[in-house]
């Protein structure tokens, strides 16, 4: 007789839930873990060139706004930060602007210097300064190792020095941007910004004419200053529209200093007849003009009216505030500015002239010659 085993009873359980693995750290994908995102990822997954995502990091106006949205939010998503000194060894430049200068007033810089910064404000770029002396025979070369050293992606030339065409042939050997603001017409209109500054001259003339002066005195900039020479003619031209007698008498040489308002204040006012207006062209030398007027005693405007050029914060602090030539001198540094930021939206015939042009302010310095 066979046996049979009987089979051993099976005991069945219900099977466990499936405990769900821990999330990984969201990543782009391609990155590895622990590496954060590069321009190039960001480009990739906005499915755009390297190129503009830059574009947008630097606030070009080239870039479509629905494009730009796009970016910026994987920008945001994945916390991209540009990395300043990565980028400059990629593109063998640093991410800074100079701004050179060799001019004695102090508050045109300031002005020029808070334009380059509002340009920069929100991009990666930053603004340094180097003050030089024109008049040295290394000056050239100095600027030059200042580029090269800083790496700068572009300079702004400050007047007088941006009439220098040996220097800004010495940047364009060192491939370094330049962008001139002077008073005329001196090279590219995409490196240049420009304040027309005969017009501006023009309007001073003829206002003190229409008050009735006759005889006005008029302080000039430092003939080796193109401003000096454009407001001077702009002056002459002016008068004798209207056929008002311009004297070299009337015409003393400044330094665009107070102390030359002052010294240029004492020869006007010695002569005989005085003038009874006179024109400093800038606010500092207007104010040296005060000084002399105040120990002569005469009063302004009863007896002297003054106007100057450039509508600095000095203008409305002198005592009676100053009427003056309003200068857009900060819209110049900032335009200037964009001009390096921006080169492919530089060119073409519209960057020869500012959106801004300079204007009479009128104040309490002026009124009708008392006789």
């Amino acid at each position: 007789m066979t046996r049979t085993r009987k089979k051993p009873a099976v005991t069945r359980t219900a099977p466990k839930a499936a405990v769900p693995p821990k999330p990984l750290p969201v990543k782009p994908s391609g990155i590895k873990p622990g590496r954060n995102a590069t321009i190039n990822d960001i480009a990739r997954l906005a499915s755009v060139s390297k190129k503009t995502v830059s574009r947008v990091i630097n606030q070009s106006p080239l870039v479509q706004e629905a494009t730009r949205a796009r970016i910026q939010a994987v920008i945001d998503k994945f916390g991209y930060v540009p990395d300043p000194q990565a980028r400059g060894l990629a593109f063998r430049k640093s991410f800074l602007i100079g701004l050179v200068y060799d001019n004695p007033n102090a508050q045109y810089i300031v002005n020029c210097m808070e334009g380059a910064l509002d340009a920069v404000r929100n991009s990666e770029y930053e603004v340094v300064v180097h003050p030089c002396d024109r008049k040295k025979p290394d000056f050239i070369a100095g600027v030059r190792r200042f580029v090269e050293r800083q790496k700068l992606r572009g300079v702004i030339l400050m007047p007088p020095i941006s009439e220098n065409d040996e220097l800004t042939r010495a940047l364009t050997a060192a491939d370094c941007a330049y962008v001139r603001i002077s008073y005329t017409a001196l090279d590219d209109p995409a490196r240049m910004v420009i304040s027309n500054d005969r017009l501006a001259v023009a309007e001073v003339a003829n206002y003190l004419t229409s008050l009735g002066h006759k005889r006005i005195g008029y302080i000039a900039g430092p003939p080796g200053f193109r401003s000096a020479i454009e407001r001077l003619a702009g002056f002459r031209e002016a008068l004798a529209a209207r056929s008002i007698p311009f004297p070299e008498e009337l015409i003393v040489e400044g330094g665009y200093t107070y102390e030359s308002g002052v010294a240029g204040g004492e020869k006007l006012l010695a002569l005989s007849p005085r003038p009874s207006a006179i024109f400093a062209s800038n606010d500092e030398m207007a104010a040296g003009v005060y000084r002399v007027a105040n120990k002569l005693g005469l009063s302004i405007p009863g007896d002297l009216s003054i106007v100057g050029f450039d509508d600095g914060p000095l203008a409305s602090r002198l005592l009676p505030p100053l009427t003056t030539i309003r200068l857009p001198i900060r819209e110049l540094g900032r335009l200037a500015a964009n001009k390096i930021l921006h080169p492919e939206t530089a060119g073409g015939t519209h960057a020869m002239v500012t959106p801004l042009e300079p204007h009479l302010v009128i104040r309490d310095s002026c009124q009708p010659p008392s006789r």
